[in-house]
């Protein structure tokens, strides 16, 4: 394969993993986390930031070891280097917000298996800059986030009647179980992905845009 070009304006590195090549509206990557922690908003945007640190970190760290890494060794590079990172962000969790650590669970720990943050490693990182590769991760990852977000904020109120953990609805509102259990996300990540689907039919691409050849 041959190195994608580097031309064009570095912003459109890290916009494009938000639109159009967008990590879960386009290829519907890594949504175990939709079924995870989207039933809260703060759980998910936490879960968002820890992503947006190691894929954007863990592409930055790939592409500036990108010309000593042997090819036969590259997969278990980056998962020690993603590892690593999701380590780190783990235990700086639990040592400044361990409710949070505790309510996440093991979903922060599953990071290294997400396919978002291998693929931006192994589809871009090892052809590109450390800078553009550390945009793409974040642009990718922050794509990921935000639909993660949209989603827990359609579930936590209709689903428990609150919002970031304030109530929004008067008394006597009657929630809907359904989207506060893990079908719920599935349903939500559903109509999302096909009303986004329906607003914008030319988003259609298999792959992120930077990492065709």
């Amino acid at each position: 394969m041959n190195a994608p070009q580097q031309s064009g304006p570095w912003v459109s590195t890290l916009t494009a993993g938000i639109t159009r090549g967008n990590p879960i509206l386009v290829q519907v990557l890594g949504i175990c986390s939709a079924l995870a922690v989207t039933n809260a908003v703060r759980p998910t945007l936490v879960m968002g930031l820890a992503l947006v640190v190691v894929t954007g970190g863990s592409s930055l760290v790939i592409s500036a070891l990108r010309n000593t890494i042997p090819h036969r060794v590259r997969l278990m590079v980056q998962m020690l280097v993603i590892s690593v990172l999701v380590i780190v962000v783990h235990l700086l969790l639990r040592a400044h917000w361990y409710a949070m650590s505790e309510r996440l669970g093991p979903y922060v720990g599953l990071i290294i298996t997400n396919c978002i943050v291998l693929g931006r490693s192994e589809g871009y990182a090892l052809q590109h800059s450390p800078w553009r590769s550390c945009l793409d991760g974040i642009g990718a990852a922050a794509g990921y986030a935000a639909v993660l977000l949209v989603i827990a904020m359609v579930r936590e109120p209709l689903g428990s009647g609150t919002l970031a953990g304030v109530a929004v609805f008067p008394e006597g509102f009657q929630p809907a179980l359904l989207l506060s259990a893990a079908p719920g996300a599935f349903l939500t990540l559903g109509v999302v992905v096909w009303v986004v689907r329906a607003i914008w039919p030319q988003a259609e691409p298999t792959e992120h845009p930077e990492a065709l050849p």
